[in-house]
């Protein structure tokens, strides 16, 4: 038997799910097919608050964050980092070969407002990459916040990295001006992974329209993902049975609704804080508490190796911390499909657990 999942990724999928990736293929130029594609974008579009456009992407998120830099970028990045996750698009952006500046925070801290208004009112920027929710710090930064002052500077598109946000807490695309969230789909989304999404807004395709092929590359062109996005068909072959899997998670999305699965989110997360905050501490800044993963210090001073491989032989898969924070932290994921009975449930095993260490 499998252990469960509650690490940030691959988070638990549900069997109904897991049956609609085992459908027999489609051929991916037949009108059966782009059905199927038009039904799913028409959904993530619903999810994600938006009439622009969306994009479905055979890859990890890892690609869509390259495509990003890669196809908005004419000028110069202001990467902002605070967490090993937004590092690494740092770390791409500079891989490129793009013209960029990084703004990092001490880990556990989040990105502001204030600290991008201030970067961007000192330099000649035309793209800001930051992440929405910290992976490897339980840090979730004020998007809608940052968007509005990115929105202030024209010639400046925001892209985000939602990976272990998106699905978990709503993202309204349109309503706050976001051009560019990105996501894998083996996070909040509840599915297994090898496909990614990402919104773009019209402003973006804009930008994408004017940067040389020789810098975009071919496999994650948005320009030619767009124009085949609208025939309801995707440049080069797709993952089907992912999109079979999202057609059937949309349908559940929409079973619960939006809202109420955004609530669900938020109760599990505030469990999950109320039983570790005294015993180990959290480690995001107050006020900026991930919905979707919490990341606790080890004030109790316990063998945190020695905790996970106790709960694994339990058939409970819970993560350590993550790049810097190896052998400092451990994470408990409360996203996708996990109800608050799972939660419950894990808490009780972390607490006999516990007490044997």
């Amino acid at each position: 038997m499998k252990p469960k999942l509650f690490i940030p990724g691959p988070t638990h999928v549900d069997q109904e799910v897991l049956d609609a990736l085992a459908q027999y293929p489609l051929g991916h130029r037949t009108a059966d097919y782009r059905e199927l594609q038009s039904k799913v974008v028409a959904g993530i579009k619903e999810c994600l608050y938006t009439d622009q456009s969306v994009l479905v992407s055979t890859s990890s998120a890892t690609g869509l964050m390259e495509a990003g830099v890669r196809n908005l970028s004419r000028k110069k990045v202001a990467n902002f980092v605070c967490g090993a996750f937004s590092k690494k698009q740092a770390a791409i952006t500079k891989v490129c070969g793009l013209d960029q500046e990084i703004f990092e925070v001490p880990w556990g801290q989040a990105t502001t407002p204030e600290q991008v208004d201030q970067a961007l009112s000192a330099g000649d920027y035309d793209l800001v990459t930051m992440v929405f929710n910290e992976t490897s710090t339980g840090v979730m930064n004020p998007l809608k916040e940052i968007a509005e002052v990115v929105n202030s500077y024209p010639d400046v598109l925001l892209m985000v990295d939602a990976v272990s946000g998106m699905m978990g807490s709503p993202i309204k695309i349109d309503e706050w001006g976001v051009d560019m969230a990105l996501a894998s789909v083996q996070k909040a989304w509840a599915l297994p992974p090898g496909f990614s999404v990402t919104s773009l807004s019209d402003r973006a395709l804009e930008r994408s329209k004017t940067i040389p092929d020789a810098q975009k590359g071919f496999y994650f062109d948005f320009v030619r993902m767009h124009k085949a996005g609208e025939k309801s068909e995707t440049p080069v072959t797709p993952s089907i049975p992912h999109l079979y899997g999202l057609l059937t998670q949309l349908g559940r999305i929409k079973s619960e609704g939006l809202e109420n699965r955004f609530d669900r989110h938020k109760k599990m997360a505030k469990r999950v804080r109320e039983w570790g905050q005294e015993r180990f501490g959290l480690y995001a800044q107050p006020g900026y508490e991930s919905d979707t993963l919490t990341c606790f210090s080890n004030k109790a001073g316990i063998d945190l190796i020695a905790l996970a491989d106790a709960m694994k032989s339990k058939n409970y898969l819970i993560s350590g911390g993550y790049g810097d924070l190896k052998g400092k932290t451990f994470r408990l994921a409360h996203m996708g499909d996990l109800h608050m009975t799972d939660i419950d449930d894990v808490l009780n095993v972390l607490d006999e657990v516990i007490e044997t260490l």
